[in-house]
């Protein structure tokens, strides 16, 4: 055997501590079990998506999901003919796109195999999004696979969730996601242990991490927030800070791609090589702006809901040592300061403070109220006093 062959990676080693999952996937693959409809739940960044489109690509190919055949590659890449993805940068993924999904579902595939729907964030389906789903998960084709990924059953409807099996993820180990890094991007040993430990077991975050040094110090920054939150006016500054910096980086992040999304437009529509715009140029030109507006909002509450949960990594580090729990911190490069905020507080103080993030993050995901104003109140009820001192 060579080198390169036993160095190949298969569909499944891009799934990163989830044995148990792999081998349910391979034995439906393989044709033992197998059902027309799955539902991947598990916390963020344990894989979801990766999973169903690893089982997507296995489906498709004559080998059970080698990595290498042109099936796999294509179910990868996202040129399948036979395997169509619906992934949302907005709130909400409406009606329409579900039942433009549902009439592709009724083709026959191309193929020889089946016909695959991902449906990446089921848990952003609208009410009529998932009536038109639970129409055709109930009465599927023969050749048709649904898979709906979703952080916990309870973001379905029990209707759709019953009628799926359920493939359940758990959040990988930081040894599983170091060794991740560290044989797949080359990362080395410092590197890769910082940005599993920091990630929380969050692949693409631990891979942000590992790759990027501005990510690395928006975190430091993020993290090294509770010991400067003496005062009212630091409060304040802080939530300012953080609002910032979620959007700068979600205007890197989506920039390019309005820039992209408005070119296409007017080559759609003739505007480049006419010289003019036609009378239905300006409803699809708001249309798509509407359509930017809200994917840049999203962006911006997913960046911020990140530094939200590396804040709640140091209170709980500083409950750790406070309690005299067992194995490393999180936030192992700044001990220091964990352990002043753990002599500076109480347990409970910090698990008061945990919940005060956690009803921000509440506020602006489920609530609508502006960043700036939960940030605001959060970053008040986090602040040290004197007493704590």
């Amino acid at each position: 055997m060579t080198a390169e062959m036993t160095t190949r990676m298969t569909t499944w080693d891009r799934l990163v501590g989830q044995r148990h999952a792999i081998a349910t996937l391979q034995a439906a693959a393989a044709g033992r079990g197998m059902t027309h409809a799955w539902l991947f739940t598990g916390p963020p960044g344990s894989g979801r998506s990766n999973a169903a489109i690893a089982f997507a690509a296995a489906l498709q190919c004559p080998d059970g999901g080698c990595g290498t055949c042109h099936e796999c590659h294509t179910v990868l890449a996202g040129s399948h003919a036979d395997v169509s993805v619906v992934r949302t940068e907005k709130l909400s993924i409406g009606v329409d796109e579900v039942r433009d999904l549902v009439r592709r579902s009724a083709l026959a595939p191309a193929g020889r195999r089946w016909q695959i729907m991902v449906v990446e964030d089921a848990d952003r389906l609208t009410e009529q999004a998932n009536n038109a789903l639970l129409k055709a998960i109930e009465e599927p084709t023969a050749h048709t696979v649904w898979m709906l990924c979703a952080p916990t059953t309870e973001d379905l409807l029990p209707t759709i969730r019953s009628r799926c099996r359920l493939v359940t993820l758990s959040t990988p180990t930081t040894e599983e996601v170091a060794g991740f890094l560290r044989s797949t991007d080359g990362v080395d040993d410092a590197l890769a242990t910082y940005a599993a430990r920091a990630s929380q077991g969050h692949i693409g975050r631990a891979r942000a991490l590992a790759r990027d040094d501005a990510t690395r110090r928006r975190r430091e920054e993020v993290v090294g927030l509770p010991r400067r939150l003496t005062t009212l006016g630091a409060c304040m500054r802080a939530a300012e800070s953080l609002v910032e910096v979620a959007k700068a980086e979600a205007e890197a992040i989506t920039t390019d791609l309005d820039s992209r999304e408005k070119a296409d437009l007017d080559v759609g529509y003739g505007v480049v090589e006419r010289g003019r715009r036609p009378r239905d140029y300006a409803p699809a030109l708001r249309r798509l702006e509407e359509s930017q507006k809200t994917r840049a909002k999203r962006r911006v509450l997913d960046v911020v809901d990140r530094g939200l949960m590396d804040l709640v990594s140091v209170y709980r580090d500083a409950i750790a040592l406070a309690t005299g729990a067992p194995g490393a911190l999180v936030n192992e490069e700044i001990r220091a300061d964990v352990e002043a905020l753990a002599r500076a507080s109480t347990p409970e103080l910090n698990l008061q403070r945990i919940a005060a993030i956690f009803q921000a993050r509440e506020q602006m995901l489920e609530f609508n109220v502006q960043p700036a104003l939960a940030l605001e109140s959060m970053m008040v009820a986090l602040r040290s006093t004197e007493d704590d001192q």
